[in-house]
């Protein structure tokens, strides 16, 4: 099999790289980045000179180049995590949300049209949902909740979700989407919140919380989200939306906790911050359709994946120095 892997140079797409060329060793992998700031070679160490992973650096809102590489690669499958992804840059400028998120990929869907592939997937966040009440932990989001977008982010990818799944119904292409819940572990950009509260508190510096650091979210290990994208390809329905969740719900206030006790930093650091416009309060999703039909649940539980995170960051201090620590 011959897979293009977009956004492969980022956090969720060089770890499913690394995961394709572990255990699908018959596999070609080529790597489609733009490395922009959030997506940098360092997440592919170990891996570059593997003969059977192949580097282009391009744009999938680049008709031209997207074009091309389909024509000299003509690969099998298509996994489509490049996206611009941080809220708060969503906000102050949306406009390079909507041209690589939606337009970037409708690029890549005529491309699968014009040469033919046997899986588009579409690597999506359960942030279309909106959010839950607090109060309410009995209500999770399932793949018929209706789309309720909070943020110039969440209404792209709400938006590239609803091409997808148009190219399905008019051009019969095989494609799946997934919709996962929060991930975190190795190769995360350091500024997401995980990554984030560890560089600070190593280095003694404030860690901003937003708000009273209430909201909550549902926390799955990226490994474990690569073996549901992996059992998508495998077994998922073409035209299916399938919900991938860690059954790890944690408000942002106890991950902050957590990361302050495991490097033995005082709760003295942390910095109540005026809160974002249109924060979600919850993230929780259910993930029995994946369970049911794809035989998938997460492995990782989240004081252990937790653990191995941040000892995975203090032993890669150069890759985060790379990216630019915050």
């Amino acid at each position: 099999m011959k897979i293009i892997v977009t956004g492969g140079a980022g956090f969720i797409g060089s770890n499913f790289i690394h995961y394709l060329l572990r255990t699908h060793p018959g596999d070609t992998v080529i790597c489609l980045d733009k490395l922009t700031y959030a997506g940098s070679l360092h997440t592919l160490e170990g891996v570059l000179e593997d003969p059977r992973l192949r580097f282009a650096k391009g744009d999938i809102a680049d008709r031209e180049t997207v074009f091309k590489l389909f024509a000299d690669e003509r690969p099998d499958i298509v996994v489509n995590f490049a996206a611009e992804s941080h809220v708060d840059r969503s906000i102050t400028g949306p406009g390079i949300f909507l041209t690589t998120n939606v337009i970037g990929t409708g690029v890549l869907l005529d491309a699968c049209r014009e040469y033919g592939i046997r899986r588009f997937h579409q690597v999506s966040t359960d942030e279309v949902y909106g959010d839950l009440p607090l109060d309410r932990p009995d209500l999770f989001f399932t793949e018929q909740t209706p789309l309720h977008t909070s943020s110039p982010y969440s209404a792209s990818k709400a938006a590239a979700d609803l091409l997808v799944l148009s190219y399905f119904r008019t051009y019969r292409l095989p494609v799946t989407i997934s919709r996962c819940s929060n991930n975190y572990g190795p190769y995360q950009f350091p500024e997401k919140l995980i990554p984030l509260m560890i560089l600070r508190a190593l280095h003694d510096q404030p860690l901003p919380v937003y708000g009273t650091g209430e909201n909550v979210r549902d926390w799955l290990h990226v490994n474990d989200h690569c073996i549901a994208i992996d059992r998508i390809l495998q077994k998922g329905r073409e035209g299916e939306i399938y919900n991938i969740g860690g059954h790890n719900e944690r408000s942002n206030l106890q991950v902050v906790h957590i990361i302050l006790q495991a490097l033995g930093k005082p709760e003295s650091l942390i910095s109540f911050v005026a809160d974002r416009p249109g924060h979600d309060r919850r993230y929780a999703i259910d993930p029995a359709k994946a369970q049911r039909e794809l035989n998938w649940q997460p492995e990782t539980p989240f004081e252990a994946g937790m653990e191995s995170t941040i000892r995975w960051y203090l032993d890669h201090l150069a890759f985060c120095e790379a990216c630019g620590k915050p």
